[in-house]
């Protein structure tokens, strides 16, 4: 799994009326960390497709290097948003994969 070091997990995905074992609590951590994991990958990707355009010209762009690392960049900036909070795929996928654990 990618670092996720600032993993923020949403009070509403932990808080229950019932008592959690720490199984449970394991799991709900797990679900929000891939659920975040997929949203910066959703990002990035997205991200990926603005800047397929974008046209970088001499002296500060262009070559073999700018192709390559510019994926690195765009993982960098969607890790950032979503770190920041993200466009909101986090809680609606994790709240999706609580649904099919029978976490709800």
């Amino acid at each position: 799994m990618s670092d996720m070091s600032a993993l923020s997990i949403s009070p509403a995905l932990l808080s229950q009326p019932q008592a959690m074992t720490g199984a449970e609590l394991s799991k709900r951590k797990d679900i929000a960390a891939t659920a975040q994991s997929f949203e910066s990958s959703f990002l990035s990707i997205m991200m990926q497709q603005m800047f397929e355009g974008v046209d970088v010209s001499a002296p500060f762009g262009g070559g073999s290097g700018e192709a390559m690392f510019k994926s690195f960049m765009t993982d960098a900036i969607a890790k950032e948003v979503t770190k920041a909070g993200g466009v909101g795929v986090t809680d609606v996928v994790a709240k999706e994969m609580l649904k099919l654990q029978g976490l709800e």
